[in-house]
């Protein structure tokens, strides 16, 4: 098989046709208990990171803000309690979107918010229809990263901002070996006892070490033709919150 018709899955060379498909199964697998995990798999951080991001996306009661890879909704509902005028939220998985709509109606929020099911690849919105994209841990998962970041520039209106939320690389060398203990050893135990899916919390964490670099997907956004990118490491670079303007 050509190089260039793979892609990784974790670790592991796919053809490049089969893994969204793949990825789709990772999430409908983990999707009853992926709020849960969240917690266990970050040690509580990903909420203090959230609160961050939303905090830098700063979308405003007159700004519609589009959160791709929305899963069970965390992002597009803090968004909507700090604020924000109209919130949809896409992914490309049903499974994670039902959970969302269910935790919605659950705290009220059903006003002011859209649930769209659909691929960040091929975004069905308009050209120059919303000020604010974001996407929080779901770049990695894309089989085609930059398709996705020219899709966010194009429906952002002149003047909008792309925010992503990513895993990226540890700046504190020290520390790698605790890092990878608990990434390929913790993770997958706690993922067959709570989750009973060993293997889906593997890829995962295979999939944050295949990610791009905060320099390498800074270039992706100004490849993309977005202006101003910067990034912010977030617990030594375990994340980082990138951003770009549409101008």
């Amino acid at each position: 098989m050509p190089q260039n018709d793979t892609i990784d899955f974790g670790f592991t060379p796919v053809p490049r046709a089969e893994k969204a498909g793949m990825v789709r199964q990772v999430f409908d697998s983990v999707a009853p208990k992926y709020d849960v995990m969240n917690d266990l798999m970050s040690l509580g951080l990903h909420r203090v990171w959230k609160r961050i991001f939303v905090n830098a996306i700063g979308a405003g009661p007159r700004d519609t803000l589009l959160d791709l890879a929305a899963g069970t909704g965390d992002i597009g509902f803090l968004a909507k309690e700090r604020g924000a005028g109209r919130v949809i939220l896409a992914d490309i998985n049903h499974a994670m979107l039902a959970v969302g709509q269910g935790r919605a109606l659950g705290r009220g929020l059903a006003a002011g918010l859209d649930f769209v099911c659909c691929d960040a690849e091929r975004l069905p919105f308009p050209d120059r229809s919303v000020e604010r994209v974001s996407m929080a841990f779901g770049l990695r998962n894309c089989t085609d990263k930059d398709a996705v970041l020219r899709e966010a520039r194009r429906v952002l209106r002149p003047g909008g901002k792309l925010l992503v939320l990513e895993f990226s690389r540890l700046q504190v060398a020290a520390f790698d070996p605790l890092y990878n203990a608990w990434s390929f050893k913790a993770l997958p135990a706690i993922g067959a006892r709570v989750a009973r899916d060993s293997e889906s919390y593997r890829y995962l964490a295979e999939s944050i070490r295949m990610m791009p670099d905060q320099e390498a997907l800074s270039g992706m956004f100004r490849a993309a033709g977005l202006e101003r990118v910067t990034h912010r490491n977030l617990s030594g670079g375990i994340v980082a919150i990138h951003s770009g303007w549409r101008l």
